[in-house]
């Protein structure tokens, strides 16, 4: 059978309507497809075809998203013995005081205590020195839409991605990410990036990647946009418990963070 080469297929998916890609099958197709719904959001032709210039399947991320479903699974004791403990909390407290100012105005603003940003923060990437991941974010998602298991829900974290680069927020090169897509400090998928990111530094753009004041405004906004109730508990059984799940529905996790935000607050 002639398989027509991508480039060839991706001038005629930008001159096709819209339409929904189908998941499966050829992968050059399926990308084609994506880049056709890209163009009627309003994504321009020289972003498109920048990111998926070369665009391919990642075998590893398809792997790792199979076997990394345990993690969860653990007990709150197994998990919280690997994610908090005295280094990060010391690292926990020296952020409370090195960004008080700025964390004290978010918390203001939004409503959400200072030691659940900081706890946030600090859980998924070590306040920004740990591992924010290295996989270029759209082989990645581009990977996980042509997987069927999913296919809606990272179709939609694609079309963000390829927006984000539309808006300027970051370049090509910058966009990189973890094995799910997330991007930056506190790990946003890229729909949350679109529609909680904050600049709150003034640059003119919000940038997850390098900034803290960004990281830690946004972080507030989407959990504020969630539902967040200012000035009320969080812990287990509460409203703003359950608003955490648009964080990370894993209830051990959520305890985590609750745990980590409490020893921050009688650190303090």
């Amino acid at each position: 059978m002639i398989r027509m080469p991508f480039a060839v297929l991706l001038l005629v998916s930008l001159a096709a309507p819209a339409g929904a890609a189908q998941c499966g099958g050829d992968f050059n197709q399926f990308v084609a497809s994506m880049s056709r719904e890209a163009t009627a959001t309003g994504v321009s032709q020289t972003v498109i075809s920048n990111a998926f210039l070369g665009v391919a399947q990642d075998q590893g991320v398809l792997a790792f998203d199979r076997k990394q479903r345990g993690t969860f699974r653990k007990t709150f004791e197994e998990y919280v013995s690997t994610r908090v403990g005295p280094g990060r909390i010391k690292g926990g407290m020296q952020r409370l005081q090195k960004h008080a100012a700025i964390l004290s105005r978010i918390e203001r603003q939004f409503g959400v205590p200072k030691e659940i940003l900081v706890a946030i923060w600090g859980i998924e990437t070590d306040f920004g020195t740990g591992d924010m991941g290295k996989l270029p974010v759209i082989r990645v998602l581009a990977t996980m839409a042509h997987d069927c298991r999913r296919t809606e829900l990272f179709q939609r974290e694609l079309l963000s991605a390829l927006k984000i680069l539309q808006r300027g927020d970051l370049s090509l090169n910058e966009l990189k990410g973890a094995y799910a897509g997330e991007i930056g400090q506190t790990q946003f998928l890229p729909s949350n990036y679109i529609k909680f990111a904050v600049d709150y530094d003034g640059n003119g753009r919000p940038d997850l990647v390098h900034s803290p004041a960004d990281v830690l405004a946004s972080t507030a906004n989407l959990l504020k946009g969630s539902g967040w109730k200012a000035g009320q508990p969080f812990g287990e059984g509460t409203e703003n418990f359950e608003v955490m799940r648009e964080w990370n529905r894993a209830e051990v996790y959520r305890k985590t963070i609750v745990y980590f935000a409490e020893r921050l607050a009688q650190g303090r």
